[in-house]
Parts: C-alpha cells; structure tokens; sequence
C-alpha cells in the first residue's frame, strides 16, 4: 500500500519513543551529529543495539561506514539540544560541552545515558539504513527523566498516575501523595486533558494541530522555529503539521517563511476557542469564581517561581 508519509508519521507517533543524538566522526576527522528516536535494543549478550537512519540524511554514508558511533539518550532538559541535531545547517557542536568515547566519538554532556559503540553490522530497510552496534561501554545518570516523544510532540516521562495512588504508597488516612502538589498537578492535566482532547474530532483538528491554530490567533506571524518552541514539537514534526493546516487551508506561509492564519484559520480557531472557554467554565463550575481566581493567580505565581 501507498501510504500519506505524513499520516503514517503520525500514526508510528502515537508510540511512545526515547529521544537521542547520535554522534560519531567523518572521514576527516569531524564531529557529526542528528537526532533520532529510532533507537532501540536487540541483545543483552552480546550487548546489542540498533538505531535507523534515513537514507537521504546527509550523514547516512558516514554513519553506515562509520567503525564506532554512541547513541547519547537526553534528558528532559535538552529539548534545545535536540532541536539543533535535527537542524541543517549549523555548527551543531558550537558551545556545547562534550566527552569524549570509543574511537574519539562526542558524548553529550548530561545526557540520560551513553552507549559508546563498534558497528556490528549494517542492514538495507526500505529507504532508512538498519545500524546495528555492538556496545563497549556504557553510562547512565541516576534520578534522571529521560526526554520522551509522544503524539508529535516532546513530553517528559513520569510514573503512572494510578502507580503513584496504590495503596503501598500512603503513610496516613487521606494519602500522601494526595496532598502532594506536583502529584495534584500532575493528575488535574491528565484528567482535564482527557476529558478535553476527544471533542477536538468533532472539528477535525487535531491536539498538534489546536496548540499551532491557537498559538497563532493572538500573535503576529511567526517562523516555524518559534512555533516549534511554543508548542513543543521538533522540527519534522512541525513540519507535518503545518502541511496538514496548509492542505484544509487553516494557515499560510509567505515567502520569508512567516506563518499566519487564514481567514478560515481565523474562524476555526475561535470557534476552537469558544469550545474551550465552554469546556473550561464546565470543568471549573465546582468551584466558586473566588476560587477559580485563587487558582489562576496560584498557577501563574508557581510558574514563575520554579520556571
């Protein structure tokens, strides 16, 4: 079957996948580097790992010729990182701090983990190449979260909240963890979220494309890349996304590459507004307007204080 590469993207995104670098050195000598989630393992023992790179990439042919590579798993910090290693056309390694591996191979300064590797072997796989690494050594960071991508977007990894509110995990009668504030956070997004996102189908829009629709509705235009770090989406993703919008005619692009709604865009988007103010004033009616505000005012002041 022929499938729309951007819908396939989106539906292998509803798998929820680690984020990495991968480094190693060119022939003469340079540090080379890109983004990529397609890491996984293959064996304990011997110790191997595999990653997949895009044939067309500009550094497929080092990475498929390369002797040693390390895969260096990011911390939920490094968004920025990550973003710059999928960017063309820059001296990704300028003003970073790096160690170094195997064969004189770049390890990421605080990354989640470091897996410093020998290709063990390379495999054809459509229009990606299969790399498969026999791993030498091995670090990792204790009390680390590991940056995570999700539904098109980067996210952050956590417990579960129905984990975190077993039985084994209360000390007194009313639990904890239930008056914990980062707990009650954590599980007010989850519900509201829940409850929230299935009525954005009745609009045929998704929770990527929302965040850019809304985003853009009280703002001037903006390039892609200030779209990416205001809703958290790394740069092919994005792209997709703003394909998407362009073929329901909800955004334009002009030629400096500044990004605006349409008319239409216009409309959906305050209609998707409407929607969520509703939602909003529904999910808040159990309290009263003096408690709303209290929250609002609370929320933003948290914001601030630990931003």
């Amino acid at each position: 079957m022929n499938f729309d590469a951007k819908d396939f993207r989106r539906a292998l995104g509803k798998f929820a996948t680690g984020v990495t670098i991968v480094t190693t050195r060119d022939q003469n000598g340079e540090d080379l580097g890109m983004t990529a989630s397609s890491f996984n393992s293959v064996s304990i023992d011997p110790a191997l790992i595999l990653w997949s790179i895009d044939k067309n990439n500009y550094g497929a042919d080092t990475f498929r010729t390369a002797e040693f590579f390390a895969i260096n798993v990011l911390n939920d910090s490094q968004v920025e990182l990550s973003n710059r290693f999928a960017r063309r056309g820059e001296d990704k390694f300028s003003g970073i701090t790096i160690g170094r591996g195997k064969g004189d191979i770049a390890l990421i300064d605080g990354a989640a983990a470091q897996f410093e590797c020998r290709t063990w072997n390379v495999y054809e796989g459509g229009d990606h190449y299969i790399i498969v690494g026999e791993v030498l050594n091995y670090h990792y960071a204790e009390n680390v979260n590991s940056l995570v991508f999700h539904n098109g977007r980067y996210a952050v990894s956590d417990m579960h909240p129905t984990m975190k509110n077993s039985d084994s995990s209360r000390i007194t009668d009313g639990g904890l963890l239930n008056d914990y504030m980062l707990f009650l956070l954590r599980q007010a997004l989850s519900a509201y979220c829940d409850h929230f996102y299935p009525k954005l189908q009745a609009f045929n829009i998704t929770a990527e494309e929302w965040r850019v629709l809304t985003l853009l509705t009280d703002k001037a235009p903006l390039d892609a890349q200030s779209i990416g770090q205001r809703v958290f989406q790394p740069p092919q993703e994005l792209s997709d996304t703003l394909d998407w919008l362009k073929e329901k005619a909800l955004i334009n692009e002009n030629s400096q590459g500044l990004v605006s709604l349409t008319d239409k865009g216009q409309e959906q988007a305050q209609k998707l507004l409407n929607m969520a103010f509703e939602h909003e004033k529904s999910a808040l009616s159990g309290l009263s307007n003096e408690q709303v505000d209290a929250l609002r005012s609370g929320l933003k002041t948290l914001i601030q204080s630990v931003g």
